[in-house]
């Protein structure tokens, strides 16, 4: 095995790639299938009639709104308590670290009102939740005249077991933060907001409805949450279910599904729909709403209108039906969606592909470390011989401080590049011409490229102590390192794991400092963590069929860099500090191998 290492790394490599691209070949996934017993059938008939009230409504909203210059909380307030529901605001601020250039916002203020309809047969005990985010501009407006109207539809019916929550919030996700901090009584973000008066049942699932036209051509399922968390299959099983029974175009990914998976276009199309959900679950980042209820086990998605060139038209009275069949359905539940999966990847919304087909994927690169690893180990147990056969002993004991200097410099760096952005931002401005989110970005970046001369940092503090077995001890422990690094992150989120080892891991089955040093180099940092990001903004833009050009593309990677730095501070994503802390210092061990001497 020592001796086919390589070609053994090789076939491992290509293996894991070729089982991943499998995935999407529909004989290779699943059909979906409802695994809740009390959500099995579809057989509620929907009778929500009011679709012209709720768009009417929607522009009654969106006239107050334009007024007012942003939320009109009064008539929000007053419209839910005319429509019989128990109404109730909360008050929120939220300074940001920094400047967000994308929504033009530093100092936030705003208020989120909801209405609790109370459940007329049950103990009030769960409680379900159905928002509508009030954006700017005419941004979904319909969206909260349909929750609206849909609130007084429901309040109509006797045969709710579970408290119904209508929540319109300001400022999308913080507001929405706010909200779920206020109702679990946790602040983990450092959010200023006021209590909450009013309060339902324990949540157990939630839609968000985002719709910005007054007929729609399909419905899209937003799934992708906070650190790449995944609502129940069951929840996307229901949606399918009712858009099946009602006719309504459905999409995930904004992509129709096709039928004639045989065929090389549409498997290019099942390809493109799965990994378009690899990267948005590995960015981390909630990409609706519903994104953030996710982190308190409540089971949750968005639905959004698209209003395309499509022939196919949906008005509001049928997107109403479809949401009284959920709710419904969701009002049969006796305990929490648990049944089915948590963990998958959807090439459709028919079909999916479990943690049991997707893993071993995964498992063939990590391989590659082990195997690796267990090479180094033989070798390292074998000390080198001198020319008269007797062990070199000075050979076959590196220092300490030969393993443990790199390690520390390659961490402290890390903890350099998490911290120094942000608290360096003020200075920055003071010397430079750039803006406060301009100067986190190009510190992030400076400090990222500085590591690279950490190999003669090194070498000045360890003053000649590297050997030939130190660097084999080093590479060791960094191959180790990733392994355990690259494995947890791929148990908590899968696509975000297997990203980084299709790129870490060749760094981790090459590196020598026997290498060509120049090639070697440039293919380290075309694999390198900064790299890989930028590369994937270029692949996300062609998977959605809107490609860029090589300028827009970097202001693109430098807005996605300063957007992780946010997440971080505002909603707790953990791609920032797991890059910045974890991934980066260990591929500059990998980096100082290459550059022993």
């Amino acid at each position: 095995m020592q001796n086919n290492h390589r070609s053994v790394n090789v076939v491992c490599y290509i293996a894991g790639l070729a089982w991943f691209m499998g995935l999407a070949f529909e004989p290779f996934t699943l059909r979906t299938y409802m695994s809740e017993n009390a959500m099995g059938s579809t057989m509620v008939e929907e009778r929500f009639p009011a679709g012209e009230r709720a768009l009417s409504t929607g522009r009654e909203f969106a006239a107050h709104k334009k007024k007012v210059g942003g939320m009109p909380v009064d008539w929000l307030v007053k419209t839910m308590q005319a429509r019989g529901l128990e109404v109730f605001t909360q008050s929120f601020s939220r300074t940001l670290p920094f400047p967000d250039e994308n929504k033009e916002r530093y100092m936030v203020k705003g208020t989120n009102v909801y209405g609790i309809l109370r459940a007329p047969r049950a103990p009030r005990t769960e409680a379900l939740v159905l928002s509508a985010p009030c954006s700017l501009g005419d941004n979904n407006n319909q969206a909260v005249g349909l929750l609206i109207t849909l609130a007084q539809y429901f309040r109509n019916q006797i045969y709710w077991a579970k408290d119904i929550i209508f929540l319109v919030n300001e400022h999308d996700l913080i507001g929405m933060q706010a909200w779920l901090e206020g109702y679990h009584h946790t602040n983990t973000t450092g959010m200023d907001w006021s209590p909450l008066q009013g309060r339902g049942g324990s949540i157990q699932a939630a839609l968000s409805l985002e719709l910005s036209s007054d007929v729609i051509t399909s419905l899209d399922l937003v799934l992708e949450g906070l650190n790449g968390q995944l609502p129940n299959l069951d929840l996307v099983n229901l949606f399918y279910a009712f858009c099946q029974k009602i006719g309504v175009v459905c999409t995930i990914q904004g992509k129709l599904q096709k039928n004639d998976w045989d065929s090389l276009s549409g498997y290019s199309h099942a390809v493109q729909t799965m990994m378009l959900m690899v990267l948005k679950q590995a960015s981390g980042r909630p990409w609706g709403d519903h994104g953030l209820f996710l982190r308190y086990h409540i089971e949750a998605a968005t639905i959004k209108g698209i209003n395309s060139l499509r022939p196919y038209k949906t008005d509001a009275t049928t997107i109403g039906r479809l949401l009284e069949g959920m709710y419904r359905k969701l009002n049969n539940l006796l305990e929490r969606l648990h049944q089915s999966y948590f963990f998958y990847l959807m090439p459709s919304l028919s079909h999916f592909v479990s943690i049991g087909y997707y893993m071993p994927a995964f498992g063939l690169l990590a391989v590659i470390l082990l195997l690796r690893a267990l090479d180094l180990w033989v070798q390292l147990a074998t000390p080198p011989q001198t020319e008269d056969g007797v062990a070199d002993i000075d050979q076959s004991s590196p220092g300490v401080l030969s393993v443990l200097t790199p390690l520390v410099i390659s961490h402290a760096t890390g903890v350099a590049l998490y911290t120094l952005p942000i608290r360096f931002q003020e200075m920055a401005v003071e010397h430079f011409p750039v803006s406060e989110t301009e100067a986190v970005v190009l510190t992030a970046i400076t400090i990222y490229t500085a590591g690279l001369a950490l190999p003669h940092n090194t070498h000045r503090l360890l003053s000649g102590e590297g050997t030939e077995q130190g660097w084999r001890v080093l590479k060791l422990v960094s191959v180790l390192y990733l392994a355990v690094l690259l494995g947890c992150t791929a148990l908590i989120n899968f696509s975000l794991g297997f990203i980084l080892a299709i790129t870490l891991v060749p760094v981790a089955a090459f590196i020598t400092p026997h290498v060509p040093k120049v090639l070697s180099a440039f293919i380290l940092v075309i694999l390198s963590p900064a790299c890989t990001l930028l590369f994937s903004v270029f692949f996300f833009q062609e998977l959605q069929e809107m490609p860029i050009s090589f300028q827009d593309g970097l202001l693109l990677y430098l807005s996605v860099i300063s957007q992780g730095v946010l997440d971080h501070s505002l909603y707790g994503s953990l791609v920032y500090p797991l890059i910045s802390l974890l991934v980066y210092p260990c591929w500059l061990l990998f980096w100082n191998i290459l550059f022993w001497k």
